[in-house]
């Protein structure tokens, strides 16, 4: 018979000691300011209705040339719409893309 009446504690593998040396660091730190004009322009999450007519002539190229399956074209257009949304342009979202 064991004189501790059971066996030991388990410990977890891989989990640190806890040391009361360290002094526990702020977990938020104050973010550097910027200008506005050095962020670019600011995009509201909307298309223009001049960037839904480039998208859709685009998408029309794309059915046109029968490059693309019916999910594909469906795909690269959600894709394309995410892009133009935060300020891509046509051929950027585009090129980005493929």
């Amino acid at each position: 018979m064991s004189s501790y009446g059971g066996s030991p504690p388990k410990t977890k593998k891989g989990m640190k000691k806890k040391t009361m040396d360290k002094p526990k660091e702020p977990m938020d730190k104050p973010k550097e300011e910027t200008k506005e004009s050095d962020k670019g322009p600011i995009k509201s999450g909307k298309m223009s209705d001049k960037e839904k007519a480039d998208l859709k002539k685009h998408m029309d190229n794309h059915k046109d040339l029968k490059d693309l399956s019916k999910s594909e074209l469906k795909s690269h257009r959600m894709k394309m719409m995410g892009r133009m949304r935060k300020g891509m342009s046509l051929k950027a979202a585009h090129a980005d893309i493929m």
